[in-house]
């Protein structure tokens, strides 16, 4: 049987495919490219020896998606397509959620109608927005600040509301924390459009050169260091729990809600000393003022994943900033090779 990966190009998604096709099974990647770049089939096939079958199109296309599921063995769906620039989402609203909100319904739709009723969904931390209490459990409050974690907010009810109706859904809804790190091989990693939104990424390419400084916004928090707190987890450990959810889901009836986390706190200032022992570089950054809707701390209850899924993360900050600078010393210019 085969797996559906929507968003199987970008960040999360490769990597995830990387470890489903070592382990054997058969994938068929559906992408628009509008956040990720062909190249990386090249690159998943020097890694793996092994090609997914790509299909460039989108979610909202329904009769692309009946076609898709009427020519393949489609057992269950990975689903990580979507829009995912927090700040992008403030600005541009629909457009949000148009593409996540309602192009999820597209595929919901179009999955019923070809009798496939498994699903891990990439969900997200954000949909918990200003912590009540840490660490954050699955229990937590969903109050999502702004309209990316409103659309995942908005989908993870759309998928409880499809199980309420029709229990022969297996459902996985999981909430990651801050993915970041790259692929041993340096082969992958994190790309991203413009200047990025993320620190790891941003600290890189300071690191590497392409950007002058790295901006920390705030020095006057209530953690250990004035910086802010964030749970940040690696890239592999994160597929690796797609894995783990796809093999509960093979195994288990019911929906379920999980954390992706390492369970503990890394602030601005620990990453960047750890990133400058990584790349053996001096980062220069600037203090500047917080950012609106900026959190002190954030960081996950994991244990529920450990007891469901026999899951956790393995790899500490250390190993993310090695795997992260291999990645962009190799690639200085992300997959625009140069």
């Amino acid at each position: 049987m085969t797996i559906l990966v929507t968003g199987g190009t970008g960040y999360i998604g490769s990597h995830t495919v990387i470890q489903l096709l070592e382990a054997g099974r058969d994938i068929v990647i559906l992408d628009n490219l509008s956040n990720s770049h062909e190249i990386v089939l090249e690159r998943i096939h020097t890694i793996t020896g092994k090609s997914p079958v790509f299909i460039r199109g989108d979610i909202r296309d329904r009769t692309l998606l009946k076609s898709l599921f009427v020519s393949h063995d489609i057992d269950s769906v990975i689903h990580f397509a979507g829009l995912k620039a927090v700040g992008e989402s403030v600005q541009k609203p629909l457009m949000y959620y148009n593409n996540n909100v309602s192009g999820s319904i597209t595929l919901f739709e179009e999955m019923v109608a070809a009798g496939v009723r498994k699903i891990v969904f990439s969900s997200s931390a954000t949909v918990y927005g200003d912590p009540q209490f840490l660490p954050i459990t699955e229990d937590h409050p969903i109050r999502p600040t702004n309209p990316y974690g409103q659309n995942k907010a908005m989908i993870e009810t759309i998928l409880k509301d499809l199980y309420i109706a029709d229990p022969s859904w297996k459902i996985m809804l999981l909430r990651y924390f801050n993915p970041v790190g790259a692929h041993i091989s340096g082969l992958i990693g994190e790309d991203p459009a413009g200047i990025p939104n993320n620190l790891v990424p941003f600290i890189a390419q300071v690191a590497v050169g392409k950007l002058k400084q790295l901006s920390v916004y705030g020095d006057d928090y209530q953690t250990m260091d004035g910086t802010g707190v964030r749970d940040y987890i690696h890239v592999e450990d994160l597929a690796a729990g797609h894995l783990s959810a796809l093999k509960y889901l093979n195994a288990h009836d019911g929906l379920e809600v999980v954390n992706l986390g390492t369970g503990h706190g890394t602030s601005v200032m620990q990453m960047l000393v750890s990133f400058e022992k990584a790349s053996q570089a001096s980062v220069p950054y600037q203090v500047v003022s917080r950012r609106p809707g900026d959190i002190a701390s954030c960081y996950a209850a994991c244990d529920k994943s450990f007891k469901l899924l026999a899951w956790k993360a393995n790899h500490g900050i250390d190993r993310m900033c090695q795997d992260t600078w291999r990645w962009q010393s190799l690639n200085p210019m992300g997959f625009g090779l140069s």
